[in-house]
Parts: structure tokens; sequence; C-alpha cells
């Protein structure tokens, strides 16, 4: 497998430029993150990424989790490696000073994720849930369930988990049968829940479960939910470890890719009930619980990206190294590496570009959050806000979709070679296969961009942020015209689709959700374009100013007029999808298929 190396500079443009990072440390609370202690974060956490995560990938695939006598074992030198986070506090870097943790946005926190993600996915798992959990806690805890529970998870003494799904209740969170009996001041937890990311492991010294069960008296369906905290180890007085609490791994599930990463089937009250503590009111669990989904989707997007860089890197590395035949056109002499061929050519420039695409949608969306969060002003702050629940859906759902296609394109590139484990190229393919479907499917995150953020608002910030895409792209001067005009083409075809959602939504829904995914496509299509014209533009302007040394800023021109040449066009195929597909889908009968 080959070396990870943290691709700090398109981070840094990604941030800086694209994201608006000097704008978000201007906010109230952020005013420590002045550019050097960044840049001092950045390099320590690409140091860790490089050599104390990555070189776990393999082993992790290879020697993954396993359950040994009611014991959970990690790969050896995960608990190593978990230690570093630990001692570095990274943990807590999104999170309060006052609790533990550094204080810093969380734009800054994804910078972070996204090496991590991309050096070891498995078991960058473990930090990214128990900052959700965090999250949660944080916004509906009591303080005193605050001051037992997130001093130790945000220093990483503790983790956490999302304990959502049942064997009978997938997607369906109606369907939930977990049992939360009152018994004095706390509940007895009855129930069985599976694909419990790090669900029991032996990292840290508890793991804390937010758990969704029914009340006695619940009403029926979703609004009949409740969330629950309920600790592997019960708290004493102090908040250190006390007894063990009623709950326990069955199984570990055996699974396509992330094998060093527990994924495990918990059983809640096997001898008399497990007990935990109500999180807020009642029967808001599944409104509490979004508090962490949500965070969790971004996070997967970004794992969508993370696998698709590492899966790049490899490919390129193998592409330069590996002569096979005499590319058309080469003149140069002696053998040449497959990377002059044409058509690989074509396929890690799809890759490279789409990256960034990835890249610059996942830090807007990360910035918008900061800004709904802090900005003093509230119009400014629901703006954000607004930005953030719709770029939350293409994140998750397009994001983790094209790092499939790229790391399918990673093994493509390898050849024979990509189908053979020794080289990782299918390692990367068979990890990035889960993120379309854990933390919602990608039908899941589709329905919730037609449904919630497009026929419900009627579709006007899916118009505000079109309309701005269409503003920036008709401006766009010169040489960089061409993109411009492709980009305001796809723009309004994109406007288009919102319109007939907005229409079809009031006569006939299913219709219009027919055709969520690749509404969802076409989206994602054009809002990469929009940040690579956006970074090309930049770049433009700097080579004026300054000159390119080294081709950098040449190259982020040279990836936008690639992708809207040969992967925007494909926002035309998605559109003519919705415009005119929902009939196709709709009319067989069952019968037919």
């Amino acid at each position: 497998m080959t070396p990870y190396i943290p691709p700090l500079r398109d981070i840094a443009f990604a941030l800086n430029d694209l994201a608006g990072f000097a704008d978000i440390a201007a906010l109230p609370g952020y005013e420590e993150a002045s550019p050097d202690l960044v840049d001092s974060i950045l390099a320590e956490a690409a140091k860790i990424a490089e050599e104390t995560l990555a070189p776990l990938n393999q082993k992790g695939d290879r020697d993954g989790a396993r359950l040994e006598n009611g014991t959970v074992r990690t790969t050896p030198g995960w608990a190593e490696a978990w230690q570093v986070l630990v001692e570095g506090g990274w943990n807590g870097l999104p999170f309060p000073t006052e609790l533990g943790g550094m204080g810093l946005p969380n734009l800054v926190n994804t910078a972070v994720q996204e090496m991590w993600q991309s050096a070891n996915m498995a078991f960058a798992l473990c930090p990214m849930l128990t900052q959700g959990a965090v999250n949660a806690i944080t916004h509906y805890g009591t303080d005193e369930q605050k001051r037992r529970y997130l001093p130790a998870m945000i220093s990483g003494r503790w983790t956490g988990t999302m304990n959502i799904t049942e064997p009978v209740a997938g997607s369906d969170l109606a369907a939930i049968r977990a049992k939360a009996v009152p018994e004095g001041g706390r509940y007895r937890i009855t129930g069985q829940k599976i694909f419990i990311t790090y669900g029991d492991h032996q990292l840290a010294e508890n793991i804390v479960h937010l758990v969704l069960a029914r009340l006695p008296d619940a009403p029926p369906g979703v609004k009949g939910i409740s969330l629950f905290i309920v600790p592997k180890v019960l708290p004493d007085a102090e908040g250190g470890p006390g007894q063990p609490n009623d709950v326990h791994c069955v199984s570990l599930e055996h699974k396509l890719g992330i094998h060093g990463s527990p994924t495990a089937v918990l059983s809640f009250g096997d001898h008399g009930g497990a007990l935990g503590e109500l999180v807020g009111e009642p029967n808001r669990g599944l409104e509490y619980m979004f508090t962490m989904m949500n965070h969790a989707r971004q996070a997967v997007g970004l794992q969508g990206l993370a696998i698709a860089e590492r899966a790049y890197q490899q490919a390129l590395s193998y592409a330069r190294e590996r002569v096979q035949g005499r590319p058309l056109g080469w003149n140069g002499q002696g053998p040449a590496g497959i990377v002059h061929h044409p058509d690989v050519r074509r396929m890690l420039l799809g890759m490279k570009s789409r990256i960034e695409a990835m890249r610059g949608i996942l830090y807007t969306a990360s910035a918008s959050i900061d800004r709904a969060d802090r900005h003093p002003d509230p119009g400014e702050r629901a703006r954000a806000h607004v930005l953030a629940e719709l770029l939350t859906p293409i994140a998750k759902g397009w994001c983790t979709e094209t790092g499939v296609e790229i790391a399918s394109l990673g093994v493509q590139i390898h050849g024979g070679m990509g189908f053979i484990e020794e080289t990782g190229a299918a390692q990367h393919y068979r990890d990035s296969r889960i993120t379309t479907i854990y933390e919602g499917t990608t039908a899941i995150q589709a329905n919730d961009l037609v449904g919630r953020k497009i026929i419900r608002d009627g579709g006007r910030s899916a118009e505000a942020l079109l309309g701005e895409i269409a503003a920036f792209a008709a401006a766009l001067p010169g040489a960089l015209h061409p993109i411009g005009e492709a980009l305001a083409n796809a723009a309004a075809r994109a406007r288009q689709s919102v319109g007939w959602l907005v229409a079809e939504g009031g006569r006939e829904p299913s219709r219009a959700f027919a055709v969520a995914v690749p509404f969802l496509h076409q989206m994602g299509l054009v809002a990469g374009a929009y940040h690579l014209a956006r970074g090309a533009r930049i770049a433009a302007i700097r080579t004026a100013e300054a000159g390119d040394g080294d081709g950098y800023l040449a190259a982020r021109v040279a990836l936008a007029r690639f992708y809207v040449h040969h992967l925007l066009p494909q926002a035309e195929a998605h559109a003519a999808a919705v415009l005119h597909g929902a009939e196709a889908v709709m009319t067989p009968d069952e019968a037919m298929f």
C-alpha cells in the first residue's frame, strides 16, 4: 500500500480560499484561532495521520476487530494510537475550553478529520462518533449529565456511540422496539441494537451509548421515541468508573470492509435491564438524535472525500511507476509510465477534479455550521443554517457516491494488480462502500433533500444557492468564460429541476421522490463545479498578480476546465431523468420486475 501523504496545500486552499477561514476565525469565541496556530495544528495532525494512523490501515484490514470470550479485541497498535489522540487532547478540538476542549472552529476539525479518515478510516470512526455523542449531550443534556459525561468524552478517556438500528427496524425508525421503564430517577433499558460502530472495545475506560427506546406510555411511531444515555460502566458519584451496566456485545459483524472497526450487536437488559438516563424531554429522542446524525452525515461525506484522496494517491503513484506499452503520442526517450496513456490521464484527472469539488462542498458546509453557531447577526446565522441544512444531504449523498466511484477508478488504474489485495487498492474500494449506506442511504439523503429542503420551503434555499452560482458564473472573465458558460447553463437547468420538484411535490409526491437520487447527483455536480470555478478564478487572479512558480495555480484552472467538459455534462443527463423520468419509475406493475 502506498504511504499516505496529507495534502496540506490542497487543504489550505479549501480552508482559506473557498471556505473563508479568516471570516470564521473572526467570529466571537474563535479569536485564538490564529493562522499560525491553525497551521501548527494541521501540521501535527498530518504527522499523526502519516506516521501513526496510516501504517495501521492495512494491518486493520487483515487483522480486524474480533470478539473473544465476551471481550472485543481491536487490531494490535489501535490502543497505542488512541492514546496518542488522548494525550494530545485531539478529541476536544471543536469543543469549549471550559469543558477541556480546544475551542477551535468546526472547520479546523473538518480538516483534521479529513486527514485521519484518509489515513485510517476504520480507526477514525471512533473519534468521529464520540464527537457526535458529545454534540448531542451538549445540546440536550442536563447540567448534571454534562458534568458527569462530557469532560471524560472530550478528553477521549470515554468514547461515545449512536444506537438506533434494530433487527426489525432499519431505516424505519417507527418500528423501534427497545423499551425504557422508569425506576426511581432512572430507567431500565431492554432490547437489542445492531450495526453499532465501536459498540464495544478496550480502547477507552468507558463507552457512553446514546440509545433510542420507547417509554411505556409512548405514542406509536417516531413521535414516541425517547433518547437515553446508557453507559457501559455506570459512573460513580465523582464521575469515575463504577459498576458494569447490563449491556453486552453479543457478536461482531463480518463485513466487506473497515475490518478494524468493531461493528457490534448490543444486547441491553439480559439481566434485568441496563440503567439509563433520559436526555431532554420524553418522546423527542429522534429530534435530539438528529443533532448527532447530522454531524455524522457531514462526517461520512468527509469519508467519501478522504477515501477518494487515499485511492487517488495510490493510483497516481502506481501510474507513474508502472510501465506498460508505448503511450499514443509519446515522444519521450525510453519506457514511460502508464500515467502518459490518454485514458489513464482521463481517469486521474477525473479523480483529482472531483476530489477538489468534494473538498469545496464539504469545507463550505462546515464553515456554514460555524457561522450558524457564532455569527453575531441573527440574519446571517439564519442564512448560514439554511445553507448548512441544504448542503448536508449533498455532502453526505453525492460525496460518498463519488468516493466509491473514485475508489473504483483506483482499482481500474492498477489493472489486474488492483484486484490483488497486496497492493491495497482493493481495500480502499471495499472500505468506501459502506459510506453510501450508514447514517442514511443515498436515497434517504436524496429524499431529505427533495422533501425537507426543496418541497417544504418551496425551493427557496436551492434557488438562493443556484442564483449565487449563476451570478458568479456570468462574471467569470476572459479565459475562464467557457467554464462560466458551462456552469451557468448547468445552474439554469438545476433551477428547472427545482421548479418541477416543487410543482410535482404538491400534486403527486411519489413522482418527485422517484427522481430524488438523480436530482441529488445533479445538485452535487453543479455545486462541485461552482467550487472548482471559484478556485480557478482565485488561481487566475493570483497568477496575474505574482506569477505561478510551480504550476499549482495553473493546475487549479486545468482541473476546473476538465470538470466542466468531462463531468459537468452528466448533470444534463440527471436533469433529463428528473424532468422526464418519474413516470418510467412509477408506471410499471410490480409483476414486471
